[in-house]
């Protein structure tokens, strides 16, 4: 049920219900981060591993020390600069946090998200928030309410109504190795931004299992489609004659034929714009019942390197 009321979303969380939650980044199945039972049921109902960490939403930074514990002067710099926003911090875990958030590890993600439905929400509850995102695992991430419903249907009794999200894919992790800043997942704030504060960051945003942080798996945000990343797609488009296609295209408008389908990221080359419509135009697309979806690299620059690392995550290489 997708609803705009507050108050029933807080009592379900209360009750150790799940409930899906709009953010900046994407739709989340939130639940309380002290709550096994909750967490499980986010667990089951994503059919996520239990070994993939979950991040936990908490309404402002003073509710940090609470969370986390040793926390780097860098890291309170990140989060005056880019909180409430789409930055995860990884941090040494306080012992209230429960080891099935964590996948059993000794570090924690957090983050403050910049909505101001859920913000209200957090600011309602005495208990932050994990809040994966509100899909099954391995598919295409959720960017508005339809998108959960679609997925889940009455599987999540509340769905709360916040429109489209703004930024449209997940947060940018840094996590920290002794007083080394450390990239793990390439997000909505571009690694330039972040680089100005901490300096060149190391690397370490892909994982086979066992990651150390949420979305480093190699395999991630899928259609149902066979979906290609290429930097050809004309030359891509005519290995499959006579075939349905659909182009995922970076700002140029596609050739009218009468077999392809296109959508393009951003006509006017802003890369802001490309990654708040790249998963509702792959939702949109894999719902077309095509026999192949053709993506096209974006500069490797920017946002263009997130939105890229999730195309080639979702994709088969050409």
């Amino acid at each position: 049920m997708i609803i705009n009321d507050i108050s029933l979303a807080r009592k379900a969380l209360l009750n150790d219900d799940v409930v899906a939650i709009p953010t900046e980044t994407v739709y989340g199945l939130a639940g309380n981060a002290y709550s096994e039972k909750a967490i499980r049921k986010i667990f089951a109902l994503k059919n996520r591993p239990f070994y993939n960490p979950l991040i936990v939403h908490i309404a402002s930074v003073a509710q940090l020390p609470t969370i986390a514990k040793d926390i780097p002067a860098l890291a309170l710099q990140l989060a005056a600069t880019f909180w409430p926003g789409p930055l995860t911090l990884l941090l040494k875990k306080q012992q209230v946090i429960p080891d099935l958030v964590t996948a059993g590890k000794d570090t924690v993600a957090v983050r403050v998200p910049n909505h101001t439905v859920t913000q209200q929400l957090l600011r309602e509850l005495d208990f932050p928030l994990v809040a994966p995102s509100a899909n099954p695992f391995g598919s295409i991430s959720p960017t508005t309410s339809a998108h959960v419903f679609q997925y889940f249907n009455d599987a999540i009794p509340i769905i709360l109504e916040g429109g489209p999200c703004i930024k449209g894919v997940e947060s940018t992790i840094i996590g920290f190795e002794g007083d080394v800043p450390v990239l793990y997942r390439l997000g909505a704030i571009a690694t330039e931004a972040i680089e100005q504060i901490t300096g060149p960051l190391q690397k370490v945003t892909h994982a086979k299992n066992q990651p150390n942080a949420p979305g480093m798996l190699n395999r991630h945000y899928a259609p149902h489609t066979t979906t290609y990343l290429t930097d050809n797609v004309w030359q891509l488009v005519q290995q499959f004659p006579n075939q349905k296609i659909g182009l995922l295209l970076w700002k140029e408008k596609a050739h009218e034929q009468a077999n392809v389908y296109s959508i393009t990221l951003s006509s006017t080359a802003n890369m802001e714009e490309a990654a708040a419509n790249l998963y509702a135009s792959l939702h949109q697309l894999d719902d077309m019942h095509l026999d192949v979806i053709i993506a096209e690299r974006l500069p490797d620059s920017d946002l263009g390197k997130t939105i890229n690392d999730r195309l080639q995550r979702a994709t088969q290489q050409w």
